[in-house]
C-alpha cells in the first residue's frame, strides 16, 4: 500500500470525497446569484435580488411564484428557531455540564451504563427519537408547540454538551482542586474559582454546538412541532416541496454562513488552552 499506485488511488479518493462534499455547496452559492427566474440551472446574469427579497428589500426582478411568501412569515420562523435554540441551549448546557462533572469526579455503581445512556441520543436515528418524543408528548396530553420542541431538543443536545465538557475534563488535572480543598475552600468556591475557569472554553464550545444543532434540526422538530410553531428548517422544507427556486438558494446560503460562523466559534473555544 506504500507504492505510487496506492498513493494515487488514495489521493483520487480524497479529491472525489471533497468534491462530493463541497461542489453541491458551491453550486448553491453560485445559483443564489442567478437572475434567471424561470430556470435556475441556466445562468442568465448576476443579481443580489434574491437576497434582497428574503430581507424584504426592493428588488428589480419578480419573485418566482412568490415562494418566499412574505418577509413576516420568514421572520416568524427565524424568531421561533432562535427562541427554541436559546432556551434549549441554556437547559442542555446546564444538564450536560453538571452530568459531565458528576461522572468525571465521582465513582458510583452503573457509572459506565449511565455514561452510555447519555451518549445514546447522539447515535439513535433522528426519526426514531422524533417518533418516540411525539408518542411521549401525546401520551401526556400536551399540545405540540414551542415548549415541546424545546423539551425534545434538550433530550439530545444534553448529550453533545456532555461529550464536549467531558473531553475538557479528561485533559484537566485535579491538583488545583485538591489544593483548594486542602486550603479550606468549600466545594462551591473550588468549583467557581478553580474548576469553572478551566472548563469554561469547553462549556462555551458545547453551548455553541448545541445552539447550531438546534437551529439546523429538521427531522425531530418535524414530529414535535405544533401548527403555529414552524422553525426555519421546517419553513425551508415546506417551500422546497414546491421546487427549488433562487430564493431558497439564497436562504440556504445565509443559514449555512450563520451555522459555519457559530460552529467555528464553538470549535475554537473548545480547543483553547488555559
Amino acid at each position: 500500500m506504500n507504492g505510487p499506485p496506492a498513493s494515487r488511488w488514495l489521493g483520487a479518493w480524497g479529491v472525489g470525497f471533497l468534491a462530493l462534499l463541497y461542489v453541491p455547496i458551491a453550486l448553491i452559492f453560485a445559483y443564489s446569484f442567478n437572475s434567471n427566474v424561470v430556470n435556475m440551472m441556466a445562468w442568465e446574469g448576476f443579481t443580489l435580488d434574491w437576497y434582497r427579497s428574503i430581507l424584504g428589500l426592493p428588488t428589480q426582478l419578480a419573485k418566482s411564484d412568490n415562494y418566499v411568501q412574505s418577509t413576516a412569515t420568514l421572520l416568524a420562523a427565524v424568531r421561533n428557531s432562535v427562541v427554541v435554540a436559546t432556551f434549549a441551549t441554556l437547559v442542555s448546557t446546564a444538564i450536560g455540564t453538571a452530568t459531565a462533572l458528576a461522572i468525571a469526579r465521582h465513582r458510583f455503581r452503573l457509572r459506565r451504563l449511565y455514561q452510555g445512556l447519555l451518549v445514546l441520543p447522539m447515535v439513535m436515528p433522528d426519526i426514531v427519537l422524533g417518533i418516540a418524543l411525539l408518542i411521549f408528548f401525546v401520551s401526556l396530553g400536551l399540545d405540540l408547540g414551542l415548549h415541546t420542541i424545546i423539551a425534545g431538543h434538550c433530550v439530545f443536545l444534553s448529550s453533545y454538551v456532555f461529550v464536549v465538557v467531558s473531553t475538557r475534563l479528561a485533559g484537566m488535572a485535579t491538583d488545583l482542586e485538591e489544593a483548594s480543598s486542602d486550603l479550606g475552600a468549600s466545594p462551591w468556591v473550588t468549583f467557581r474559582r478553580v474548576t469553572l475557569p478551566q472548563i469554561a472554553p469547553g462549556i462555551a464550545g458545547g453551548a455553541l454546538l448545541a445552539f447550531i444543532i438546534s437551529m439546523d434540526d429538521l427531522v425531530i422538530t418535524y414530529f414535535i412541532a405544533g401548527v403555529d410553531s414552524a422553525t426555519l428548517p421546517l419553513f425551508i422544507y415546506g417551500i422546497l416541496r414546491r421546487g427549488i427556486k433562487p430564493e431558497i438558494n439564497a436562504l440556504a446560503m445565509l443559514l449555512l454562513t450563520f451555522s459555519f460562523l457559530v460552529a467555528a466559534t464553538g470549535l475554537w473555544l473548545r480547543s483553547r488552552r488555559q
